[in-house]
């Protein structure tokens, strides 16, 4: 299946917006108050950017992209420096996985913001351009996964 968009391109399309716009696209409170930003509209040019542009859009400003990275579920799973406690709670994660849109993609923004995880955008921006119940199932199990081959990790009260 080909790609619809080059998500590499468009992290750094992302990171030549001046301060200003990259402010504007992280001060909305949900996906669709991107459709009266033109920001938005600039990140896509020559395009009718749908919800599916939404998604990535509005998860754009929170996530770094590494070549290669890992995946946003074993990101979540992974400690936090010094600590035993995972960076992300799972009660937070199935909150995620069990919401309904626009509320789970919400959710799975303030997880980004909390964590700022450095993710490879190829993987992470064709997971939200395609965001179903498939695509939240996978970080899940790659939450995990990840989980299993630490050291065991306590439940705290974090993320």
């Amino acid at each position: 299946m080909s790609q619809p968009l080059d998500f590499i391109d468009l992290y750094h399309r992302y990171q030549k917006l001046g301060p200003g716009p990259q402010s504007e696209l992280r001060r909305v409170g949900e996906p669709a108050d991107l459709e009266i930003r033109p920001v938005f509209y600039r990140l896509f040019p020559g395009q009718r950017p749908d919800e599916r542009y939404l998604r990535v859009a509005f998860c754009l400003p929170w996530v770094k992209h590494q070549d290669e990275g890992s995946s946003l579920g074993a990101t979540f799973a992974r400690r936090k420096p010094g600590s035993q406690v995972a960076n992300v709670n799972e009660r937070r994660l199935f909150q995620v996985v069990r919401a309904d849109s626009p509320t789970d993609i919400v959710q799975l923004r303030r997880l980004l913001q909390q964590v700022e995880p450095a993710v490879d955008w190829c993987q992470l921006g064709s997971l939200l351009f395609y965001w179903n119940t498939r695509n939240k199932r996978r970080i899940l199990e790659d939450y995990y996964l990840h989980h299993s081959q630490e050291t065991p990790i306590t439940s705290g009260e974090n993320a």
